[in-house]
């Protein structure tokens, strides 16, 4: 499960490579280690055209999930003999979200398959914990960590994210995993995120139909990526 990664790239060289129309990012700085929930850029559709915007990383996780929790936290309310409004504790229930995305025949995910809730995620390089191999291992394209993008979905929402915040809306994302390919699978053996790595598929993505843009669910040819760091948590090597 990739649950960091990074983005140095300066916000001119994302917009021209994705053809982005408009930015909503303000001074967009480099973000050396992106964690979840942390706000990050996008590309996505809009009326006029793609924009670059901001977004917080992780979407709503499942009512089957939410639930769960939640009647976990009232179990352990009610053994402290404090009485439980579920329906409000519900409610209220904090959802740092889900990062990542492999499972898209689940109903949960469907509402936001189609091109209006698509978006691309662009990094540098991403990384895979592994313990005995040093930590967190950074992956890239090359030893270079040319810009590329991650395949995901949006969407707009409004939920608990952090207790102390209270309910608030959101933009919100998370990109789809798939099986690794060799230079991930001998790091981090059960995903790797959904790379894309040329105009052809990123124009897929944003526009097919999703009987098309689902075949870009597929790991990168054995070969295509690179160990670019190992051990430390934010890659302050990045382009």
């Amino acid at each position: 499960m990739c649950n960091l990664y990074s983005i140095t790239t300066n916000q001119a060289a994302i917009s021209a490579l994705f053809r982005v129309v408009n930015q909503y990012v303000g001074n967009l700085a480099p973000m050396p280690g992106v964690f979840p929930d942390y706000k990050a850029p996008i590309v996505r559709t809009s009326t006029n055209g793609r924009e670059l915007a901001t977004a917080r990383w992780g979407m709503p996780s499942s009512s089957r999930a939410l639930m769960d929790a939640t009647k976990k936290r009232a179990e352990k309310l009610q053994a402290k003999g404090k009485t439980v409004d579920f329906k409000e504790l519900l409610r209220m229930e904090p959802d740092g979200g889900t990062t990542n995305i492999r499972n898209v025949a689940s109903k949960h995910w469907a509402r936001w398959l189609g091109p209006e809730h698509r978006c691309v995620v662009p990094f540098n390089s991403f990384s895979e914990f592994n313990k005995i191999e040093g930590g967190d291992v950074w992956f890239a394209l090359d030893e270079t960590r040319p810009l590329a993008c991650f395949a995901g979905i949006w969407t707009n929402w409004t939920s608990v994210r952090k207790v102390k915040e209270g309910e608030t809306t959101n933009d919100l994302y998370a990109f789809l995993t798939t099986e690794p390919n060799a230079e991930v699978s001998a790091i981090h053996p059960k995903a790797m995120p959904v790379i894309l790595t040329n105009p052809d598929e990123v124009e897929t993505w944003m526009t097919a139909t999703w009987d098309q843009a689902k075949s870009l669910q597929r790991p990168l040819a054995d070969g295509a990526l690179r160990i670019v760091a190992r051990g430390v948590k934010e890659d302050q090597t990045g382009a």
